[in-house]
């Protein structure tokens, strides 16, 4: 455990400190009334509440509509069965700067619904809402869906013998079962869009702000950091919170039931009602998941062969630092796909290294400390990427750990983002594992070490692959932290087409729907060769 604690000590506890002191310090003392001062001011409050509400809402509005796609994966065998679970999967891993951009594409000035009917949603709550949906559609259909397909369907038939009705039998014997799943769902949805970034700040526009967002503007456009530290508290604060609760509702969804084999549960549509459900939750596909996605590709097309026709003509400008009189890159943007693959690869294999030995940890050792420490994996994926990736720039600019013009922070940020996901992946395939095979292997004279290789290892080799997958799409993603270590000779991806959003002319726009397009083709694939690869307890995501 010593490596994964050592990790966490040095690039994530130490940078979100220093940047926490350093606002909340005023000649060596602890200023703590500025916390009353900042959270006392109506436009913070106004931010503390829109990021709340929104939240809510996000997640009410995920829930409805993504908890009969997770009935229709869990109790359906369909033809394509699998290819669709990942077609819906792809949003979920897609960078929030291409989540963004796709809506932007649909909702936006120019975008699909203005050509067609004039109607604008961007700088709208509603825009915000439904790209949220869009994000964690999968989260749902997969938590949720995954235990659905355990349960035994004969409970419930059990019931309607008795003579309960449909409604009545799926509100005694199945819903409370199901309750775990869908309030652990809930409250992922709820992390992820309580701190939701670059879909709120490409879609949202300067009327709102969550704290993320708000984060950023004092950190880097305002550089008031008493600001910023008092709203990293309250985001750390919260998400701990979330994380809490999170991991009480998933102890309980792991003890209380007694699951069956989904190849049990699982059978072809039948009646009116149920046909009516099925093309119900594919043409949401379509419309939520498909069509901003294709509206995208489509505008990375669109207009670039002159005369208003398609061509590749925005796919050609990337290879040029300053097409069109532009000066946004000091390198052609082309080259952000090399560096972003460069850096995704190093970040996955330090977040397999740190989250397989803090998995393993995990699973020979128990006790309050070990759940905190599990409770600590997690917290990347809700603490301020922005306040990580500031306190990067300011506290790893000094021997021995001067790093601040190394390329090696990029990945290092990265990789907190994708050991959370590593752990969450391994942890319970390695507690699959039985522990007389790593007793007979020690009486053998094994070490630990070796153990490990020849007992576990073998018998992980696929969750590893799983892990690796996940990781490397959520370090090519990573937009939050990236933004303020990213060199502009090497820009990333979702740097890359934040920066094309930012300047104005068609020109930009192209290229930055160009370049959105390729990083999510590069997702797409990275997420249909896990669904081959993947296996049936391969963890929570």
């Amino acid at each position: 455990m010593a490596v994964p604690v050592a990790f966490f000590a040095v690039f994530f506890a130490y940078p979100v400190t220093a940047i926490v002191g350093r606002g909340l310090k005023a000649g060596g003392d602890w200023q703590f009334g500025r916390i009353g001062d900042v959270l006392s001011r109506p436009d913070i409050l106004d931010v503390l509440w829109f990021t709340t509400w929104q939240a809510l809402a996000s997640t009410a509005l995920t829930l409805l509509i993504a908890l009969p796609g997770a009935y229709v994966f869990a109790r359906f065998d369909i033809p394509g069965k699998q290819v669709l679970r990942a077609v819906v999967t792809v949003p979920f891993v897609l960078p929030t700067v291409v989540v963004g951009t796709a809506f932007l594409a649909l909702l936006g000035r120019g975008g699909l619904l203005d050509e067609l009917w004039g109607v604008r949603l961007d700088t709208t709550v509603w825009a915000i809402l439904l790209a949220h949906v869009f994000f964690n559609y999968a989260v749902v259909v997969r938590t949720v869906g995954g235990l659905w397909s355990q349960l035994d369907p004969r409970q419930e038939e059990a019931a309607r013998v008795l003579g309960a009705g449909r409604f009545a039998a799926f509100r005694r014997v199945t819903l409370p079962a199901l309750a775990p799943a869908v309030a652990a769902a809930a409250l992922m949805v709820f992390l992820f869009t309580f701190t939701s970034f670059g879909v709120v700040q490409i879609l949202g526009g300067p009327a709102y702000s969550t704290l993320e967002v708000e984060i950023y503007r004092q950190t880097a456009q305002l550089l008031d950091l008493p600001t910023a530290a008092v709203l990293t508290l309250v985001q750390f604060a919260a998400v701990g919170g979330i994380l809490a609760v999170h991991a009480a509702t998933v102890r309980r969804r792991e003890r209380a039931l007694k699951l069956v084999d989904p190849a049990q549960t699982s059978r072809r549509p039948r009646g009116a009602g149920q046909w009516a459900l099925l093309g119900g939750v594919l043409l949401t596909a379509l419309l939520l998941i498909l069509l901003p996605l294709g509206v995208l590709v489509e505008r990375s097309f669109d207009g670039a062969g002159g005369a208003g026709g398609y061509g590749f003509g925005y796919y050609r400008a990337l290879q040029s630092a300053g097409a069109g009189g532009s000066s946004t890159f000091l390198v052609p943007p082309l080259e952000a796909v090399g560096n972003s693959l460069r850096y995704a690869l190093v970040a996955t294999f330090i977040a397999l290294v740190v989250g397989g030995l803090a998995a393993a940890a995990l699973t020979r050792r128990a006790g309050r400390l070990v759940r905190g420490f599990d409770a600590l994996l997690m917290l990347p994926l809700g603490v301020s990427a922005v306040t990580v990736g500031f306190g990067f720039l300011i506290t790893l600019d000094q021997p021995p750990l001067d790093l601040r013009t190394s390329w090696i922070l990029v990945p290092l940020a990265q990789a907190l983002v994708g050991v959370p996901f590593v752990v969450r992946t391994m942890l319970p395939v390695l507690r699959a594992v039985d522990e007389r095979l790593r007793e007979a292997a020690a009486v053998l004279g094994a070490s630990p070490l070796r153990a490990w290789r020849e007992v576990d290892l073998p018998l992980v080799r696929r969750a590893v692959l799983v892990a690796a997958g996940f990781a490397f799409a959520v370090s090519l993603g990573e937009f939050g932290a990236t933004v303020f270590i990213a060199r502009p000779d090497n820009p990333t991806l979702p740097v890359a087409v934040a920066r094309l959003l930012g300047r104005s002319g068609e020109l930009n726009y192209g290229q930055a729907m160009a370049l959105s397009t390729i990083l999510m083709l590069v997702c797409a694939v990275s997420l249909l060769l896990l669904e081959r690869i993947r296996t049936d307890r391969s963890g929570e995501f």
